[in-house]
């Protein structure tokens, strides 16, 4: 028997996901129609002998409690959230519910953390791990990054039979472009590791009398327990080649959204809209003229005149006018387009209405193209001169664009009514 444990942090993280984050928890923002870790829920069902999901965090069990129990509804196995009482680190919280990820005796458990997508190999990954005959306490998934992004990652060293020998995560200088990606398989073993690392924080905090603020159970995972595993014998990687990304920024979820729509190709081709243009006489299985690959929530209503895609998600309720063009977008729940308004690399928030004839257009921040392994920029807000950096534009929840108006590289705080045109700016 299995068991995964995703770890989602709490509302205090986040922060490079506003105004998004404002009125929805990141870890249940729609990418591709469903929520980020349901994603990760659906690869967890796949494998057989999985029996339980945890889901560990410090968000309040009343914002995670409607997702739970829609999931424990749509497939055949435990779910349950456990809120921490505090923030515990990535393996604090592991090692507080313990008992548990314990309980049933499960053989292993998979961790995955909440900010990645991904093709997840856990089948895979898995097998690897079985394959190392219990000399292997975590095996880690990793994944190629280019020199100059790997800093910015947990970089992995790995040694004859893909023993991890040296691992550092964010490192100063150059070590290694095979990173870290944020899923593991842990043998039940690691709980002695955690307890080591927890037993001797006590006695330096009742030494420290608690000096920096943290509780005493607040474990770092890759710095407390990985960092000392590598070259133990103990840590291994299986470098993959499926696609991986982070999820830190809004700017990112326009790309996983793409990623995860090209997937629905080959294991959910019903979520995603059939492709073609809608003629005079009606093409019956066709909405409105369609650019692969497109997702719309069957409660969505779409002017048969109006054309979306590529990659493009609209959630439910969303309302879309005659002539309108969209693409790489996310609508959510409850927007209007009105009458041939023009959406590109943009995130329409909930409720949002956008006037007739309006442009609302962001810059598109893909990895590089021409790099091999690129993966996501997550630049900050501001460059050095204080001038925005070029990203897709944000409306917030309830935002109001009048016609005629063109919204440019902007984020849009919650339940604004724009009077004017905007570029470049951050609409408080």
């Amino acid at each position: 028997m299995l068991k995964a444990v995703i770890l989602i942090g709490g509302p205090e993280k986040g922060t490079r996901f506003r105004p998004l984050s404002l009125d929805t928890p990141k870890p249940l923002f729609p990418v591709a129609g469903k929520p980020i870790i349901q994603h990760h829920v659906e690869s967890c069902v796949r494998i057989k002998e999985l029996k339980e999901i945890l889901i560990l965090g410090f968000y309040p069990a009343s914002q995670m409690q409607q997702f739970v129990s829609n999931m424990q509804n749509l497939y055949d196995v435990n779910i349950r959230y456990l809120q921490e009482f505090t923030a515990l680190g990535t393996a604090g919280g592991m090692y507080h519910f313990r008992d548990q990820i314990r309980l049933g005796n499960p053989s292993a458990f998979f961790v995955l953390n909440g900010d990645v997508c991904a093709d997840f190999p856990l089948q895979e990954l898995y097998d690897f791990h079985r394959g190392k005959n219990d000399r292997a306490l975590v095996s880690i998934m990793g994944t190629e990054a280019t020199r100059q992004q790997a800093v910015h990652y947990g970089c992995l060293v790995l040694g004859k039979d893909e023993e991890v020998t040296h691992y550092v995560e964010k490192p100063r200088a150059y070590l290694s472009t095979l990173i870290n990606c944020g899923v593991y398989v842990c043998s039940m073993e690691i709980f002695s590791k955690m307890g080591a690392v927890f037993h001797s924080k006590q006695q330096d905090y009742s030494l420290l009398n608690n000096g920096n603020g943290k509780d005493s159970g607040h474990i770092q995972w890759e710095q407390e327990i990985l960092t000392p595993l590598a070259g133990t014998g103990k840590l291994y990687a299986l470098p993959v080649s499926n696609w991986w990304s982070q999820i830190k920024t809004a700017g990112s979820a326009i790309y996983a959204n793409r990623h995860y729509l090209a997937l629905y190709k080959k294991a959910h081709p019903e979520r995603l809209a059939s492709a073609g243009s809608k003629s005079e006489n009606g093409n019956a299985n066709l909405i409105c003229n369609i650019v692969p690959d497109v997702h719309i929530h069957p409660t969505a209503s779409v002017h048969p005149t109006a054309t979306l895609g590529p990659n493009v998600s609209i959630g439910p309720g969303v309302v879309i006018g005659p002539g309108v063009r969209v693409r790489e977008s996310i609508i959510l729940e409850n927007a209007v387009i009105k009458d041939h308004s023009l959406v590109l690399h943009t995130i329409v928030g909930r409720g949002s209405q956008i006037g007739m004839w309006a442009r609302v257009e962001g810059t598109p921040s893909d990895p590089d193209p021409n790099k091999p392994f690129a993966k996501m920029e997550n630049p900050p807000l501001f460059n050095t001169d204080g001038r925005l950096n070029p990203s897709i534009t944000i409306l917030g929840y309830a935002v109001s664009v009048p016609s005629e108006m063109i919204v440019l590289n902007s984020i849009v705080l919650p339940h604004k009514e724009l009077s004017r045109s905007f570029k470049n700016e951050i609409i408080l």
